[in-house]
């Protein structure tokens, strides 16, 4: 008897490289407790007496030659059974044993097969399994095996009785078939794309996860001595599926030298049998993995020339003395703003020496979108996407960049009559660093005082918008030192939120890098690395403290320079 059980009959997943055929699974089940097994021993024992007085007699009419011997019936695989199974591995109960031996009993193809095969097991040596037996992705039981013995395991291994969930019993009843080619019909689709009003029973027809999975099953006849072929006495054991992709799948895991798992049969003789689950799948020698290795890391190079041809040897570059700015934007969403079915015009102002591509567009509009309430706001998730590309030239060389381009939106709503309305202007500033940015970005309308225009904005829409968008930041028709925005009336609206992805190519940060790289080269080969970092560093700093000298004294009247050199000549007379 057990002292301990292992309770955790959880599924376990596991990733492989190697092929499936090659898993084997040693399952050995075990009967510890019941209920009959006193009168079953006094049977056998009463069955051996009977035997050997028979065998006496027998001895003596033949002359003390023994002339034939009787096997003791139910021992071999009434108490305990041990297999290893390997993966898709037919073993035939004694139902099935018995059923299919009948040819008028076979339909389908497999049935006849089966028919072959034990036919072939009569003339043979017959089974080598008595309880034990599997169900295979073929079989008709695999995919169609009813729920209360899919969780046989989980009520026999543990005490608990959850009840099974929707989905899980929609996917007991799911059959895997082949998927059969047919041809596409590139033409309209005669059925709806969107259903706004789904039914129930559409919702639980359509929302079936259909996985194409292998699956095996390990079952077990737990029936009483010669009472074994009973379908109500058969219990799972374990559970094995598989993908296409390596992922194996069993339910319950693999011992691993923990304890046992309980199995107790159901109705008023109930047993306890004690189930241990092993996998004896043959390791490969270190020659074979080594072979293996050399053909993956092969099979990576050959993948890797392959996407290399794919990209090219050239990579695009802009012109020397040009930054390329890309970003793929989004508008995520908006929110706190007064009306409903948003939309947001936006398009990009690009300063001195900026240009674009002239295919780009630079003015976008976005769709329709209906609020949604999220806590205390409204808020519209467009998760409308962009990109946008530009070149930077500068005219002088080590000039940076005074401005950035600038994205100018506004925010309008649209009603069931027709009335369109200004909800809000903003701007957003690209961003200067590249990577990912989120950028919450805060709007505001023009607000004209009097009832009379709020009567308007509400019954006829309409209110008052700005001439030139960029008047949310700098006009571009300002050239003046100070911008005064006194008595314009404006009202706070919602925000906008954005994503952007940035991406900066220039010539000089590759220069830069390649430069750093060659002068590590050289002082690696001049030897003594800190002092000759220590003397390059001097060196540059001489060089730049030189170059301020220069620019400044070119700045200084030529009296001034004049008498500072007659100052040099006379104190070094002096000296």
């Amino acid at each position: 008897m057990a002292d301990s059980w292992n309770t955790d009959t959880g599924e376990a997943i596991y990733r492989t490289r190697d092929v499936i055929k090659n898993l084997q699974i040693r399952v050995r089940i075990e009967r510890l407790t019941s209920t009959a097994f006193l009168s079953q021993h006094l049977q056998q024992q009463v069955l051996l007496q009977q035997q050997d007085s028979k065998k006496k007699k027998k001895k003596k009419k033949s002359g003390d030659v023994e002339l034939e011997t009787f096997a003791t019936p139910g021992q071999k695989g009434d108490s305990e059974e041990e297999l290893v199974v390997g993966w898709q591995e037919k073993l035939f109960s004694q139902y099935e044993y018995e059923l299919f031996q009948n040819e008028s009993a076979c339909q389908s193809h497999l049935e006849r097969q089966y028919h072959s095969e034990i036919k072939a097991l009569i003339r043979g040596k017959g089974r080598r399994n008595i309880r034990i037996f599997t169900y295979t992705d073929h079989d008709r039981y695999t995919n169609l095996l009813p729920f209360s013995q899919l969780q046989c395991t989980e009520d026999a291994l543990t005490t608990s009785k959850s009840g099974p969930t929707f989905l899980a019993e929609r996917m007991a009843n799911v059959r895997h078939r082949k998927q059969e080619k047919y041809t596409i019909d590139m033409g309209v689709p005669k059925s709806k794309i969107i259903n706004w009003e789904p039914s129930e029973e559409f919702i639980r027809n359509s929302h079936v996860l259909n996985s194409a999975m292998q699956t095996m099953h390990i079952m077990a006849d737990l029936g009483p001595p010669g009472r074994l072929g009973e379908k109500q006495n058969e219990c799972l054991l374990l559970t094995i599926k598989t993908d296409g992709s390596g992922t194996v799948i069993v339910k319950p895991d693999f011992n691993k030298g923990k304890e046992p798992y309980r199995i107790v049969t159901d109705g008023d003789k109930k047993e306890v049998w004690c189930l241990r689950v092993d996998n004896v799948s043959e390791a490969m020698v270190k020659e074979d993995q080594d072979k293996e290795l050399h053909m993956y890391k092969d099979l990576y190079v050959r993948h890797k020339e392959y996407l290399n041809s794919l990209v090219g040897s050239e990579f695009e570059m802009p012109p020397p003395g040009t930054l390329r700015y890309v970003m793929n934007g989004e508008i995520v969403s908006a929110k706190g703003f007064e009306y409903d079915n948003l939309y947001i015009h936006f398009f990009m102002e690009l300063p001195k020496n900026w240009s674009s591509l002239p295919s780009h567009p630079l003015y976008l509009v976005t769709q329709t979108c209906r609020t949604k309430t999220v806590g205390k706001d409204a808020v519209a998730y467009f998760s409308f996407p962009f990109n946008f590309e530009a070149f930077y030239m500068s005219e002088k060389e080590d000039e940076g960049i005074p401005q950035w381009p600038v994205l100018y939106f506004k925010v309008l709503s649209w009603d069931f009559w027709d009335r369109h309305r200004t909800e809000g202007y903003g701007y957003l500033l690209f961003p200067a660093v590249p990577g990912k940015h989120r950028v919450i970005c805060h709007t505001w309308r023009p607000l004209q005082t009097g009832t009379a225009s709020a009567l308007r904005r509400f019954f006829i829409g309409g209110s008052p918008e700005l001439e030139d968008p960029s008047y949310v930041r700098t006009p571009s028709t300002f050239k003046g030192e100070r911008l005064s925005r006194l008595g314009f009336s404006t009202e706070s609206s919602g925000s906008v939120t954005f994503n952007l992805y940035c991406i900066q190519q220039s010539h000089a940060f590759i220069d830069a890098s390649v430069l750093k790289k060659r002068r590590q080269k050289v002082t690696e080969q001049l030897g003594g690395f800190s002092q000759q970092g220590a003397v390059c560093n001097i060196l540059e700093a001489f060089q730049r403290a030189r170059k301020k000298m220069q620019e400044a004294r070119a700045g200084l009247p030529q009296d001034l320079i004049n008498a500072t050199a007659q100052l040099q000549i006379e104190s070094t007379a002096g000296e």
